[in-house]
């Protein structure tokens, strides 16, 4: 067994003895996956505290410490979901998933779906889709169609104005004009129905709305392109740091991350 895999394993086997023998197992875990202070972790288990999640926590906490770093852009690590090995040492090759599990993957290692606020950022990706030829990838684009989203003026009309980063909670520009700044439009000028996107073309055909943002290659022989997609289609996805995430866990457990 290759020496990093061996080491995994054994982190995993401790933390599954850990539900049981948790007293003595602290330090030795925490110095293992990189917690600096591990009496935060023991001053939370207290006479009568539920102990039953804390294998799980440590286990998220070795993924946030030891996160893929597959590549860098502006700061922030990224990886692509084909290129990561799971726990198992196991890469899953053209495995896809739906929008909110793309983002939940992330989650576990202190990640979101790429957000592309900046064109720089948003060329970078589309570099890497051109030069793998990946025919389409998740990012942590959504439409704000959800409950609250209708009271607010500024986000009318939704197809124009609603759009936002969820990874960072940024809102985008009009999809209507090129954001300010930038050189060319993101979204597409085609789709299903013919007209450029976004157009929620899935929603006259079976009532389903595209809420979701993915980076499409040339299907609609359009070149890189942003299209509105709805949420439950399976794709691959990109992976970027999230400052958010990493910002909570840093506070939560009073430890540094990087």
């Amino acid at each position: 067994m290759p020496m990093p895999r061996l080491l995994l394993f054994i982190k995993i086997v401790i933390l599954k003895f850990y539900k049981r023998f948790h007293p003595y197992f602290i330090g030795l875990t925490s110095k293992l996956i990189g917690i600096k202070k591990p009496f935060l972790l023991k001053r939370n288990l207290g006479k009568g505290q539920n102990t039953r999640n804390m294998s799980d926590i440590l286990l998220t906490l070795h993924f946030l410490l030891t996160g893929p770093k597959q590549f860098q852009f502006g700061g922030h690590n990224y990886y692509f979901s084909w290129d990561q090995e799971d726990l198992l040492g196991v890469t899953p090759k053209n495995k896809k998933v739906d929008w909110l599990e793309a983002r939940n993957e992330c989650r576990k290692r202190c990640m979101d779906a790429v957000g592309m606020e900046t064109e720089a950022e948003m060329q970078m990706i589309f570099e890497l889709i051109r030069s793998r030829n990946i025919t389409y990838i998740w990012t942590s684009g959504r439409l704000c169609d959800f409950k609250g989203c209708d009271e607010r003026q500024d986000l009318k009309p939704l197809s124009v104005n609603g759009w936002f980063w969820s990874n960072t909670n940024t809102k985008m520009a009009p999809t209507n004009q090129i954001p300010p700044g930038w050189n060319s439009q993101p979204w597409s000028d085609k789709g299903h129905t013919g007209g450029p996107q976004p157009d929620n073309a899935e929603f006259g055909i079976n009532q389903t709305p595209e809420s979701c943002l993915a980076v499409l290659n040339g299907i609609y022989n359009d070149g890189i392109k942003l299209h509105d997609i709805a949420c439950y289609h399976k794709k691959p996805y990109v992976c970027e740091d999230s400052e958010l995430l990493i910002q909570y866990i840093e506070a939560v457990h009073n430890t540094k991350l990087n």
